[in-house]
């Protein structure tokens, strides 16, 4: 039977209005966001990390083991929004919860941007950009960037905004994007540079289309005028210690398709395929019967982002997926820019039904992996608050190095800083970089842990490096029997003590063994 979408044939009326729209919003921002309240510490691999930082910055003049271990050292540093804002989440609640509420505020600050740039491309409300709710769960999000995707929102959010001004006195854009340039730059360097992508390609959209209107002289001239509020990134810049990472980058060309699959891809490669499926099958069909229309915007978007993306290396500012966690808000941006006729009734409530599908399967996919990958990290800290004192300092290897890679590893990866959070420990694996941290290691401590932010050592390799030290090692994997405690991750079931005459298994759970160091009786001789 042939279809067709007539008034004559099926009753027509008006789309959802503003206030429909934002019930919706809502509603699907609370669906999404039960995993998160529903897990104490959802399974997203450098969170607790974050976590345990923001523990430092809030209780750190109040807590003498913590301040024995950490200094915070305010700087200008392009990833500090996290840390500006959950420590003060926790004058009401403990960090944990804080956490959460910053998380679901990230959600709904991406998905209102979603929304918002979909209304002033399209000059109404739509239903359409709710389409980014099942996709805010993504393995740039499971590998806990969340510094990242927060100023991802704000993008989007400022990038509305010079949309919306565009044709009003240039003063009122101006002063918004150096504002957004300032804002994004804190929020993380990255989303600054989605908010470059975004202007830009809508500058060059509309250098094209008045190419046989104005002059070229002085459209080239407010085009390249358009980038003048981004210079106030370079003092900020300047001043960072960040710049002393700008030598650390790396290319690697492979992946770059993986950057785009993992934006569906969370736990099951059956649930994206399905999902991507439904939606392609959905677009396709509305395309068909002329339904669906696509905002000039999303092709200039789509280009410059591909170009940036391939450009980029893996590694920039020694940050690593520098390249890959692009590719999240390039997608969001091509919803935003969709359009949808859904004055039909049959098929607005179709639409409606197919969001809620997507939102339920991702929800439910998202829900039972963590309730079986949050088992080992419940473990964990049943492990740390009855076995580790507070004021210990806790080294962390992995059975093999190879390990925390898998998607399903990646909860369990930083883990062991909740001995940080529950009992001011000093941890090894603490992220602790200059330049891309406030959170820093007292110099006493300094040569006790991982200061660049690199893999753990192998239980071997920490054996190993008692007996024979190597040049080639960090300086201390050689000092691991001075510490209290070692965390062993990714272990097999009923691993073997890696060194029994140094260490005493105290707990073993899912993947993981902790150990007491047995400390060496000090010498005695003659006084």
């Amino acid at each position: 039977m042939n279809i067709e979408l007539k008034s004559q044939q099926r009753p027509v009326v008006s789309e959802f209005p503003g206030w429909q729209v934002l019930v919706m919003f809502f509603l699907f921002l609370l669906l999404i966001s039960i995993p998160v309240w529903t897990h104490l510490l959802p399974p997203l691999s450098d969170y607790v990390n974050h976590l345990a930082r923001m523990k430092v910055i809030a209780t750190i003049d109040k807590d003498p083991n913590l301040s024995k271990f950490y200094q915070i050292d305010w700087a200008i540093i392009p990833n500090l929004t996290m840390d500006l804002v959950v420590p003060w989440f926790t004058r009401f609640v403990n960090v944990y919860v804080a956490g959460k509420i910053f998380t679901v505020t990230m959600f709904a600050v991406i998905s209102s941007g979603v929304l918002m740039l979909n209304r002033v491309l399209t000059k109404r409300w739509s239903l359409v950009p709710l389409l980014v709710f099942p996709l805010l769960y993504n393995f740039v999000f499971l590998t806990g960037l969340i510094n990242y995707l927060f100023g991802v929102g704000i993008a989007f959010w400022a990038l509305a905004g010079w949309i919306a001004l565009r044709d009003r006195p240039w003063p009122f854009r101006f002063v918004l994007s150096a504002l957004s340039v300032g804002m994004l730059f804190f929020c993380h360097f990255s989303a600054l540079g989605v908010y470059g992508m975004g202007v830009m390609a809508f500058e060059m959209m509309r250098l094209w289309d008045n190419r046989n209107t104005r002059p070229w002289g002085p459209a080239i001239a407010e085009f390249v005028a358009g980038g003048l509020p981004f210079l106030a990134a370079a003092p900020l810049l300047a001043a960072s210690p960040t710049m002393r990472l700008v030598a650390r980058y790396e290319w690697e060309p492979l992946g770059k398709i993986d950057g785009f699959i993992n934006v569906f891809t969370v736990y099951s490669d059956i649930v994206a395929i399905g999902m991507i499926a439904v939606i392609v099958a959905a677009g396709s069909w509305a395309v068909r019967h002329r339904l669906l229309s696509f905002h000039p915007f999303g092709w200039w978007i789509a280009g410059v982002g591909t170009v940036v993306y391939l450009a980029l290396p893996r590694v920039l500012f020694d940050s690593y997926m520098a390249d890959t966690r692009i590719a999240v808000p390039l997608v969001y941006l091509m919803i935003a820019c969709i359009n949808v006729d859904l004055t039909v009734q049959i098929i607005r409530r179709g639409f409606v039904v197919m969001l809620l599908v997507l939102l339920a399967v991702r929800m439910t996919e998202v829900d039972v992996s963590w309730s079986d990958l949050t088992e080992g990290q419940n473990e964990l800290r049943a492990s740390v608050r009855q076995y580790i004192p507070r004021g210990s300092k806790v080294f962390v290897a992995y059975a093999d190095r190879a390990s925390g890679s898998d998607v399903r590893d990646l909860g369990l990866v930083h883990a062991p800083c909740i001995a940080m959070i529950d009992k001011s420990a000093l941890v090894t694996t603490a992220f602790t970089v200059l330049g891309k941290q406030v959170m820093h290691v007292r110099p006493e401590y300094h040569d006790m842990v991982d200061t660049e932010d690199g893999t753990p050592p192998s239980a071997a390799q920490l054996v190993l490096s008692a007996v024979r030290p190597s040049e080639d090692e960090p300086a201390f994997w050689q000092r691991w029997t001075e510490f209290d405690y070692v965390f062993v991750l990714f272990t097999e079931e009923e691993a073997d003590n890696p060194d029994p005459d140094k260490l005493t298994m105290l707990y073993e759970g899912d993947r993981f063994q902790l150990y007491k160091v047995i400390k060496s009786a000090p010498a005695t001789g003659a006084r």
